[in-house]
């Protein structure tokens, strides 16, 4: 049950009550109790240093690689999409970031300018936070060897400067400093010929066109690839393309893909889940990782 409790002072758009399918690349998801889009850093710690200290806080980029369950979210949903989307050049290659920059914007931004490096940035289909804050990749290049620092604010609205070495960090994994998230971020590229580099992103991202679903709800890939093999090799292998729970269904033409064919919910998402992790835990004795992150009340709670 939602609590009520008074906030004052902010700038941005505050939502009550605000369905999360609105916000979620497959579409689906229950309720929030706020939904909140700041103006600019500095309107977003007002905000969130008046929430109370026990109020549960999710960040938001572009809803991908995220499932939110049926019952919806009790706390409070920050969403950066657009906010907090400058980018600044700095000096020796370097850019500064908000956490609200899309990747893809970031990508393009780099080959304007020259810099190259962040190509990989043009296959995230998410928000410069939600990739620090995952280590998100894509065309073998990863978000954290890029970072020289990060800003960070925590619950009370401080911010914090803070470095590799402030975490731990794997793949598609970060760790450290809980109930802190990024804000910003510096990136350290090279100087190299922009528009070669567009071209090969062009190219890549032609081919992962022809590979990859497109143009239905899904959230990307949803396990992590096990190492030294592919989550959607052992999916096929098992027999799993097209399988199907309600309205959720294994994509015939990517395996480690799930869409949603019309109204699906996230418990039929879930179930999948939990369906290709136990064929594959049988039949090929390796347990996939989930990518995606699910958040949100279950019938249990």
């Amino acid at each position: 049950m939602m609590t009520a409790f008074s906030l004052y002072d902010f700038k941005g758009a505050l939502l009550i009550d605000e369905p999360m399918s609105k916000h979620t690349s497959w579409r689906i998801g229950g309720a929030a109790d706020r939904f909140y889009t700041p103006v600019d850093i500095d309107d977003l710690s007002v905000f969130i240093a008046q929430l109370p200290e026990n109020e549960n806080i999710f960040f938001l980029g572009l809803g991908s690689n995220l499932l939110v369950r049926d019952k919806g979210i009790r706390g409070t949903v920050i969403s950066l999409k657009g906010s907090l989307s400058e980018i600044e050049v700095l000096d020796d290659n370097c850019l500064r970031a908000g956490a609200g920059t899309s990747c893809a914007k970031l990508a393009r931004f780099c080959h304007r300018n020259n810099l190259i490096g962040g190509e990989f940035f043009a296959g995230i289909p998410g928000l410069l936070g939600g990739a620090l804050a995952m280590n998100a990749g894509a065309f073998g290049g990863e978000t954290w060897p890029l970072v020289k620092s990060v800003i960070t604010m925590d619950k009370q609205g401080k911010t914090y400067k803070r470095t590799e070495k402030d975490y731990q960090i794997n793949y598609r994994n970060v760790e450290g400093h809980k109930n802190e998230w990024f804000v910003s971020a510096e990136l350290q590229f090279k100087p190299g010929d922009g528009n070669a580099a567009a071209l090969r992103v062009r190219n890549l991202l032609d081919k992962r066109a022809k590979t990859q679903p497109t143009g239905v709800p899904s959230c990307g890939s949803v396990f992590k690839n096990p190492e030294n093999d592919f989550a959607a090799r052992l999916i096929e292998d098992c027999g799993l393309k097209g399988y199907v729970i309600g309205d959720a269904v294994v994509s015939e033409k990517h395996a480690n893909f799930i869409i949603n064919t019309g109204e699906a919910k996230a418990c039929d998402v879930e179930a999948l889940i939990l369906y290709v992790q136990k064929a594959v835990k049988k039949e090929q004795d390796i347990v996939l990782q989930t990518e995606v992150k699910i958040i949100g009340e279950t019938d249990n709670e």
